[in-house]
């Protein structure tokens, strides 16, 4: 499954676009549990070193498919495996931090087949994942903050009415709403607007997108964590912090950086080293 994630996430140097409006000082974004070996999630928020966690996949849903999560070696959703993270996830809520849900990636079985496919998958991220109730919930009882969508594959249509259906889902049932954020494939190039979640983004209900340019309220850096993460583009924190924080921390639009991913931070430490510079 760490594959699944290298491919989803090649990332060179790309600039993630943010419209959190109550987010003013830079931070740190982090993906977890596509890589073996890496962090446990309740250690990861334990660290203080990021504002946001994306757990990553949702891999498999729409078109008459019963939706499936994959979550690498840390548990097996199938069966109920992942229910003991609704522990880890409330405490890293507790400590302030968001925590949101990636559904897609570059490898999987995915798409929308209609309007009214998107509402049943929109009904399933909320019974399962958010705000709603359902026999099962592979995460257990915790409330995720969002839904991220990681759309490179399936077809380009619907994707704007999933957004919607999940927006007005968290306005209908109260509560504190649904966060919603895109991640457009990142590789070879980045067209705009995105061939599969640009009509999504046109209808404005998304909270942050990561792409290299896009109008929006807040920027991020996006950056590989560690050589290994990627075939090129990794830059060392001594140069981050040196000669290229300095040049974009003091923008109006700086919204902070985000690292690709949990495990090659854990072992190179770039969090850590940039943090105090954010």
């Amino acid at each position: 499954m760490a594959g699944r994630a290298l491919t989803s996430f090649l990332l060179t140097a790309t600039i993630l676009a943010a419209l959190l409006a109550t987010c003013h000082a830079g931070g740190i974004a982090i993906y977890w549990g596509q890589n073996d070996g890496e962090a446990s999630l309740s250690e990861t928020c334990a660290s203080s070193n990021y504002k946001f966690v994306i757990i990553a996949f949702v891999y498999k849903f729409g078109k008459g498919q019963t939706p499936e999560l994959d979550l690498a070696s840390h548990c097996d959703p199938s069966s109920g495996g992942c229910k003991g993270l609704s522990e880890d996830i409330n405490l890293c809520q507790r400590r302030g931090i968001k925590v949101l849900l990636s559904i897609g990636g570059a490898v999987g079985s995915y798409g929308l087949s209609s309007p009214a496919d998107a509402r049943q998958v929109a009904a399933y991220l909320w019974n399962s994942y958010l705000g709603g109730t359902s026999s099962f919930r592979p995460l257990g009882d915790a409330v995720l903050d969002g839904i991220e969508f990681d759309i490179e594959r399936g077809g380009a249509k619907y994707w704007d009415s999933l957004a919607r259906d999940l927006t007005n889902m968290g306005k209908k049932h109260g509560g504190k709403g649904v966060l919603l954020s895109a991640a457009p494939p990142m590789a070879p190039q980045c067209p705009f607007p995105d061939e599969w979640d640009g009509r999504a983004i046109d209808t404005g209900l998304f909270d942050f997108v990561w792409w290299q340019s896009v109008p929006a309220g807040k920027i991020f850096l996006g950056l590989p964590a560690s050589k290994g993460a990627v075939g090129n583009g990794f830059l060392p924190a001594g140069e981050l912090n040196s000669r290229v924080l300095p040049l974009i921390r003091d923008t109006p639009k700086y919204g902070g950086v985000m690292l690709w991913s949990k495990y090659y931070d854990d072992r190179t430490g770039y969090s850590s080293a940039i943090k105090s510079h954010v």
